[in-house]
């Protein structure tokens, strides 16, 4: 297997160049070609397993050709120790909780699997500079991941005053080879400041720059693999599948698993009031905008970098694209009365991109009467606790890791959202 640039105008890659530049060089980002099914009786032996057994049978599939079955395996039961529950919240709808890592979203997953794949690739003892922007998540995931790794400095981006205390915390207080700094803009500001960053070559050169946002398919790669568990735990065949959706790295590893076999029968793009993408899946047309702030505010993105590759995987074919991925967007109002009610009726706590995902499942689900659904769970309630206790009424607990860090000051360095002081940034090391 190579990774093709899903602009078409650079050359095929290996794994190893793939994780380490992130982004090609005619700015495109890299797709795993070809994408070859899995036989379907491996599919379905895959039910009854264990999360770690279905991780490696996936990721031996998708990386055997560079990865010995051994290294797979262990990048695999040392990146993903921890439980992916399926929750059966009523007869036909079920949430894949995917915060039980160490930072508690489902980011774990990716940085993870990305910093030990980093690592087992890796040819040469050269300082490596990881580049990334965040809107919540991504920044303690990476942060955690990539900490105290020799060798390998850690910038981190993220948009002054618009990310929950508890998920600054999480990056910007762990120290060491992490540095956090605050952009005086956007996330989308963020992200293209990233980009420009590396389409500096003398600067990615002399920094020896890559990145540990989606953009990375070192990141993508591993989301796959819990579609597969999920399937492999649902009642019936084809699922419906609703996914929360910012800068759509997640629905982007969706796809993937449909090319590779998974059985769904229609994922749901589900937003908050950024949506351009249900925009371009009405009409055909992308139009990126500053993004708004929400209660989702992970899902704050007006240009979503991981549409490329949605696009490139259905050949920039909007109809054919249609088939596969319905769009929902939802007002902050609906998002907060989806969490009462679901604490109301249910007793169970969904964080508010989590909230959006279960909203996207309404319309799907009547549509497909005999369909499971299935919603992604993306990061635990007490993450997002200043929007969930005033809805649900009640304190959230918080686990002890992140009880922990509310009385721990975060002093990041803001910067101005222009290249140059990014720049300097990196220079200074």
């Amino acid at each position: 297997m190579s990774y093709v640039s899903t602009r078409g105008a650079a050359p095929p890659v290996d794994l190893p160049t793939a994780l380490r530049h992130g982004l090609a060089p005619d700015g495109g980002l890299y797709l795993p070609h070809p994408l070859r099914p899995l036989p379907a009786a491996e599919i379905g032996a895959m039910r009854g397993t264990t999360w770690l057994e279905v991780a490696s049978r996936v990721a031996a599939h998708l990386l055997g050709d560079e990865l010995d079955r051994a290294t797979i395996d262990a990048i695999v039961a040392s990146a993903l120790d921890f439980p992916v529950p399926l929750v059966r919240l009523t007869e036909r709808v079920h949430v894949l909780e995917l915060f039980h890592g160490p930072t508690f979203a489902f980011k774990d997953v990716g940085a993870r699997f990305l910093a030990r794949a980093f690592a087992a690739t890796r040819t040469s003892d050269a300082p490596i500079t990881v580049l990334t922007a965040t809107s919540g998540d991504t920044g303690g995931a990476v942060a955690h991941a990539f900490h105290g790794v020799p060798g390998i400095r850690v910038v981190i981006l993220f948009p002054q005053g618009q990310v929950s205390p508890l998920q600054e915390r999480q990056f910007t207080t762990v120290g060491g080879n992490v540095q956090a700094a605050a952009v005086r803009g956007t996330f989308d500001d963020c992200q293209r400041l990233v980009k420009g960053a590396f389409a500096d070559r003398q600067l990615v050169d002399r920094l020896g720059l890559t990145s540990a946002n989606s953009i990375n398919v070192g990141r993508l790669l591993p989301q796959v693999f819990y579609y597969f568990y999920a399937w492999a735990q649902l009642p019936a065949a084809d699922a419906v599948v609703s996914v929360p959706s910012g800068n759509f790295g997640n629905l982007a590893a969706g796809l993937i698993a449909k090319r590779l076999g998974l059985p769904a029968v229609k994922f749901v793009a589900a937003t908050n009031a950024n949506d351009v993408v249900p925009e371009y899946l009405r009409t055909g047309r992308f139009t990126p905008r500053p993004s708004i702030r929400t209660v989702s505010s992970a899902m704050d993105v007006g240009n979503p970098s991981n549409l490329d590759r949605i696009v490139a995987l259905y050949r920039g074919e909007p109809d054919r694209l249609r088939r596969d991925v319905s769009g929902r967007s939802f007002t902050d109002d609906a998002t907060r009365a989806c969490i009462a009610s679901t604490a109301r009726q249910h007793d169970y706590l969904l964080d508010p991109h989590s909230a959006v995902g279960l909203l996207g499942l309404g319309d799907e689900l009547e549509a497909h009467p005999g369909a499971p659904g299935l919603v992604l769970a993306t990061a635990h309630p007490a993450k997002f606790a200043d929007v969930v206790e005033p809805v649900v009424g009640r304190p959230v607990a918080l686990p002890p890791a992140l009880a922990a860090l509310r009385h721990v000051e975060s002093r990041p360095e803001a910067v101005a959202p222009d290249r140059h002081a990014v720049t300097s940034l990196l220079l200074r090391g």
